[in-house]
């Protein structure tokens, strides 16, 4: 099960650019990623993939998205943005949080694992990001 499809990656694309494309982080995106290939794309999308899936597994065990468990998935989402992507601040990251939850075609990817896992993450993500 695929969270992160790139097969809309092109449709998206120029939604992004448009809300985004002023930002520094979508500049430093654009630069990092220009010579992905398919297979690199795909790569990505499957790590990111398996982060949400942990993040299922920890919320189905029942711990809280403040749980060392919870907390460590988010620093390790953090980590792949900044090292695949972008610089991914903290004030980026719980705004990434909110998009799973308020955008309707990431919460519906992210629930595939389990229903809920969107929220479960944007709390964890909001949690982390306080500190």
């Amino acid at each position: 099960m695929m969270a992160f499809d790139n097969s809309e990656f092109e449709k998206y694309k120029a939604e992004a650019e448009q809300k985004w494309g002023g930002t520094d982080a979508y500049k430093e995106h654009s630069e990092r990623t220009a010579d992905y290939s398919k297979q690199k794309w795909d790569d990505l999308a499957c790590e990111m993939d398996g982060i949400m899936a942990e993040f299922a597994s920890c919320m189905k065990k029942g711990e809280t998205p403040d749980s060392l468990e919870a907390q460590t998935l988010v620093k390790a989402l953090q980590k792949h943005i900044t090292e695949n992507y972008y610089h991914c601040t903290n004030e980026i990251l719980a705004g990434l949080g909110q998009m799973y939850v308020a955008d309707e075609r990431f919460r519906k990817n992210i629930d595939k694992h389990a229903d809920g896992t969107a929220a479960f993450i944007c709390k964890a993500t909001e949690i982390c990001c306080q500190k």
